[in-house]
């Protein structure tokens, strides 16, 4: 049957270090970004623009994931391909209930240690003094998140339903794209989230943010290379160049009331708020026009991806989930001590540094202890000619 034909354009094999590399700085600037009050995450993207390190984070699971399990579930069939997803997504859920547990131990030990209510609340945490049993159990269900902690969830669930959407991306992934695109709309139309515990909906919607995800997948699976094209036409550019000044005139406006004053109600409401739940188009459309510029002046094969400056970032990037989770608690751990010391711009610096330099520790030793795991090469044979000398 023809609709059983693979159409899609899997990537070429080995180590692609551009998703390495940026998954790494999508790690460093959530990191940075969850510590409130922090100048230091002045540098991160979402301070220009309107998408950030989330949507880039989301995109390169989704691109990773079909390279991944691409290839695994031609090879070796359907079965074979969606277990070994399902596995993955075993691995992020217990990644996700330590970091939980971990976590919400912490802020109440903190709250209790120095008497301090209001983190309960800030942290979104007070459903486990009224009511422990009940919102742990809402918990195992991703349904109870605290602050910080919506990333992880959304990427266990887009993981979770992957395994069909692969196998009908292999087949028609222009038409999985188009698919994709329909759905993301429509839950915008209609309202269409997951309810979240005690109240309210998913931060993330993942009716929404699954565009993004199915968008990586498209290109890893040959979309990027059949868009050349138009990646690379001169006008493209000028487009792309137009729009990323426009989300930063927008985004500074929304960043400074008085800059935002001089535009138009209409015009600046239409920006401000970012709808970040719900994935707003201008979003999405910024993200696109950062895929399209780094497609097109970073090549896979760029020498610049071998500089010895890249590789904390690469390394992070390799060891991304740890270092994910190592981030989201070391963001807590610094918003509580600015928030419990003067918040000096010393100790923003401080505690930003600190906190990469632990995670990037972590991400090097991990990567040091994989290889440590595998078998030792034997010693290259003697030749004869020496062994009879």
């Amino acid at each position: 049957m023809a609709f059983l034909n693979i159409n899609a354009t899997l990537p070429e094999k080995g180590r692609d270090l551009r998703l390495d590399l940026f998954r790494g700085v999508a790690n460093w600037a959530i990191f940075l970004d969850h510590i409130p009050e922090n100048v230091v995450n002045w540098i991160t993207t979402r301070n220009y623009g309107f998408s950030d390190a989330a949507d880039l984070f989301v995109f390169i699971s989704g691109y990773t994931a079909s390279f991944v399990y691409a290839r695994m579930m031609l090879d070796r069939g359907f079965i074979v391909g969606a277990t070994r997803l399902t596995k993955r997504v075993w691995q992020l859920y217990v990644a996700h209930i330590i970091l939980f547990v971990i976590y919400i131990a912490s802020i109440s030990y903190l709250a209790l240690r120095f008497g301090d209510s209001e983190m309960i609340n800030e942290f979104n945490v007070a459903g486990l003094v009224d009511n422990a049993t009940e919102t742990l159990r809402q918990g195992l269900f991703l349904r109870f998140k605290p602050l910080n902690l919506d990333v992880l969830p959304l990427y266990i669930v887009l993981m979770g339903l992957f395994p069909p959407v692969l196998w009908f991306m292999l087949r028609k992934p222009d038409v999985t794209m188009v698919l994709s695109i329909v759905l993301w709309l429509a839950a915008r139309h209609f309202g269409w989230n997951l309810t979240a515990y005690p109240a309210g909906q998913w931060y993330f919607n993942p009716y929404c943010w699954q565009v993004l995800f199915v968008f990586g997948a498209w290109c890893a699976m040959g979309g990027a290379r059949r868009s050349m094209t138009l990646i690379n036409a001169p006008i493209t550019l000028w487009l792309c160049l137009g729009y990323l000044l426009f989300a930063l005139i927008m985004t500074m406006a929304g960043r400074f009331p008085t800059f935002g004053g001089m535009f138009p109600q209409w015009l600046f409401s239409a920006f401000n708020p970012n709808d970040k739940t719900n994935l707003a188009p201008y979003r999405f459309i910024h993200f696109v026009v950062i895929v399209i510029l780094v497609i097109r002046f970073v090549p896979k094969d760029w020498p610049g991806l071998e500089w010895k400056v890249f590789d904390p970032l690469i390394v992070c990037g390799q060891q991304s989930l740890a270092v994910f989770c190592v981030g989201v608690f070391l963001s807590f751990v610094g918003h509580f001590e600015l928030s419990m010391s003067s918040g000096s711009l010393f100790a923003q610096l401080f505690v930003s540094i600190a906190g990469i330099a632990i995670m990037t520790t972590v991400a090097y030793y991990i990567s040091w202890s994989k290889r440590q795991d595998k078998p030792l090469k034997p010693p290259p044979a003697k030749p004869a000619a020496a062994k009879a000398a």
